[in-house]
């Protein structure tokens, strides 16, 4: 899927993050560190997969220079992510296509693992799923 497919699903504020973000030359990574969350819920929001709190808005207009009020009428109370919404099932892209091969192969598997393997924390039970394979690249035959 190339960045104008995907631009053409994401709501124009989202596109507008996507935009800043390549205007300031930052990474999720950075970004996520400024703002206090994980480098995938970072992302997650610019995809419209994840529903920021207000203060991840406030510390987004700090970051990318975006006025606080347009983030919080574009993504605040009234925003709900459309989880999955971006593809199709399944997917075409070849990096998608693998994840979600991996994940109907291995989801109960997985499951399994770590339902024995879970272990009980005061701030709530994580999990940590490691992908370790050969990337197979595109290639037009």
């Amino acid at each position: 899927m190339t960045r104008q497919e995907v631009n053409e699903l994401l709501s124009p504020i989202l596109v507008e993050l996507q935009e800043k973000k390549k205007e300031k030359g930052l990474t999720f990574e950075k970004i996520a560190e400024a703002i206090d969350r994980s480098e995938l819920y970072t992302a997650a929001i610019f995809y419209g997969q994840a529903k920021p709190e207000e203060k991840d808005l406030e510390a987004l207009s700090s970051v990318l220079n975006i006025p606080k009020d347009k983030l919080v009428a574009e993504l605040g109370p009234s925003f709900f992510p459309l989880r999955g919404g971006l593809s199709s099932s399944p997917p075409t892209d070849p990096t998608l296509y693998r994840l979600h091969e991996a994940m109907t192969v291995y989801s109960m598997p997985i499951k399994e693992i770590i339902n024995e393997k879970r272990v009980e924390d005061p701030a709530g039970a994580r999990v940590k799923i490691t992908f370790d394979g050969k990337f197979l690249p595109f290639r037009r035959w």
